[in-house]
Formats: structure tokens, sequence, C-alpha cells
């Protein structure tokens, strides 16, 4: 045993001289370090020889071990230098090939609709402004008319860091944000990502939200419906019509689930709208006078709007896609599209 680890050296040390690429290097490792190497074969052995033998061919095993590693190190990082120890005259460029033009890169498409979103909203009056992801609860619920133990919590499905501290679940909280800094006429839009408990074709644990409110004096749910036709003309580059259902948020009074019709038919009917000829975009109603309170408000002179859109959401109805998880796969292929 002890002839052939020596052996096993002197092939190794030769053998290590003549490679000169990576996949060389990689059948020698096989060779000599894997699992069913030459190596471990010899090792295997050592528990058959004479136990007075073991503890010399033991510690002669791994100095042979150990050599034939370090030897193997040395070559692994001189052909990553481009040193092989050979002559580089084969690795020469060669002029006359054609050139390789580098692939520009492109915005994410759930980036391209939230630009989009943000400059048709900043186009009428609205400021953009950002908040925390992790965010206090106060500002997540309680300040916006959901108290403790109320049953709308249940509708968030919510991501808790703490007590007290949690991953938002919309951007809503800016409202209350921007609200006890700023007095009226306020007209904003808070676009961020936005966290919940919630994964299959329509919804992913993390997804990108527009939450926008306007505050004024006088202000109307026919400005509420005449902001969001704007927007869904502009978003969609046609005319669609809108509906609004009643509905039920916590922060907003009334609330409504807003529709456009289908951006596929035209509000005919199709697979796409099930039928209905409807597609929903996005939530919104007047903002409940509670909140108003909260931030020291006074609901007998202001009021105001406030709506809500996920642009996964947008994203999905403008390109004709059937599953968000699309966006997160990092497919090329479908990435390259946009």
């Amino acid at each position: 045993m002890e002839q052939e680890l020596v052996s096993l050296q002197n092939q190794a040390r030769e053998q290590l001289a003549t490679i000169q690429n990576t996949s060389q290097l990689e059948a020698f490792r096989i060779r000599f370090l894997g699992r069913k190497g030459q190596f471990s074969t010899i090792m295997k052995r050592l528990g058959k020889v004479p136990k007075e033998d073991k503890p010399r061919l033991g510690l002669l095993a791994n100095g042979a071990k150990r050599e034939i590693e370090a030897l193997y190190s040395e070559k692994q990082t001189a052909l990553a230098s481009g040193d092989s120890g050979v002559s580089q005259c084969c690795n020469t460029i060669d002029l006359t090939l054609p050139g390789r033009k580098p692939v520009p890169g492109k915005l994410h498409p759930v980036t391209q609709i939230m630009n989009e979103v943000c400059s048709i909203f900043e186009g009428l009056g609205f400021a953009v402004a950002e908040g925390p992801d992790v965010e206090h609860d106060h500002y997540n619920f309680e300040a916006l008319n959901i108290p403790a133990h109320h049953p709308a919590r249940d509708m968030h499905d919510t991501f808790y860091v703490s007590d007290s501290i949690l991953l938002r679940t919309h951007t809503s909280p800016m409202q209350a944000r921007i609200m006890e800094t700023q007095q009226p006429p306020l007209r904003v839009i808070a676009p961020g990502k936005v966290y919940r408990c919630d994964s299959d074709i329509t919804h992913t644990p993390m997804f990108h939200q527009v939450e926008g409110f306007l505050v004024d004096k006088n202000v109307s749910f026919a400005d509420l419906k005449g902001v969001l036709t704007i927007f869904t003309q502009k978003m969609f580059d046609k005319e669609l019509e809108l509906r609004f259902r009643p509905s039920f948020f916590p922060f907003t009074e009334p609330s409504a689930e807003v529709d456009i019709a289908c951006v596929i038919c035209d509000g005919k009917g199709c697979r796409v709208c099930k039928r209905t000829g409807w597609l929903e975009i996005l939530g919104a109603g007047m903002i409940d006078p509670e909140v108003f309170k909260k931030v020291g408000y006074n609901p007998e002179v202001y009021s105001g709007f406030a709506f809500g859109l996920g642009i996964e959401r947008i994203a999905m109805l403008k390109y004709g896609i059937d599953d968000i998880r699309l966006y997160y796969e990092n497919d090329l292929r479908f990435l390259s599209q946009f």
C-alpha cells in the first residue's frame, strides 16, 4: 500500500503538468479525488491492513491526499487566471471573427406599468410620496379606522414582525402619514411594494400597489369618477365604460369596487371577463370622516376620496397575461417581450 500511495502521488504530479483546460482538470479530480477515484479505492483497503501498520499508513495516506489536493487547487487557480503553464499562442484573439453585439437591458413589465401609472396621475396634478415597507400597526390599521379585532383585518393576511410591527398590507398608511403632517388641499399617490400571505395564479406574497387620495373642500364622488375615467382612458388608450359596485372598505364610506368594460372584447363578453363584459380594476370610495378625525381634520369642512389599484393587475389586463407568477420567475423569454 505504501508503494501504491507513492506511485499515486507521482502519477498525479505528472498528469497535472499536462493539463491545459478546466475539463481536463475535472477529469483529473474524478480520477484521483472522486468518490470512486483511485485514492478512495486505496483508502477502503486501509481497514484490512495489520493493526500495527495502520497509524503509519494512515499518516502517509493523509499526507498524499493533502499534496494531491494542494496541487489540484494550484492548477485550478492557474487556469482561472489564464496561466495554464503552456504557450498562449493558441489563445490569441481572432480579429476576423464577427463581433458580439451586447443585448441591452429592459425595464421589468411591472416597473414599466408602475412608471406609466405614476406619470398619468402626475399629469393630473398628484404628487408622489413613498413610505416604509416595514410599517407600524397604527398606520397600517388603526389610523385607517381598522382597530384591533376588527373583522376587516382578516382580509389582509398580514406578515407580522412583532405585535405592533408588520410588513404593510397596502400603501394606504401613507394617507395617515401625510395627513398628519400636511394640511389640505392634498392630491397624492403612494406607489410601492405591499405584502400579504397569499400565493396562487392571481396573487403573490409581494406585489405592487398605488394608493391615491385627494382632500379639499367640496370634493364629491363625481370628482372621483372623473379622475378614474381619465386614468383608465390614458392607461388603456381607449374610452372605457366604468362601473361602480357598492363594496366595503373600513377607511372609505361609501366604498365601491370599480370595473371597466373588458379590454379584450370591449364589453361584449369573452373568456377573460367570464362572459360578463366587465373586469375588476381597483377599489375606491370617499374617505371616512373617522379617518379625518384621527389626523385632526374637520370632516364638516373637508372631504376627499381615495383609491387603490394593483400594478400587477393592471399589467395583466393591459398585456393579456393570465398568471401573475410569470412576472417573478425570471424567464427571459417572457420578460424580453415587454
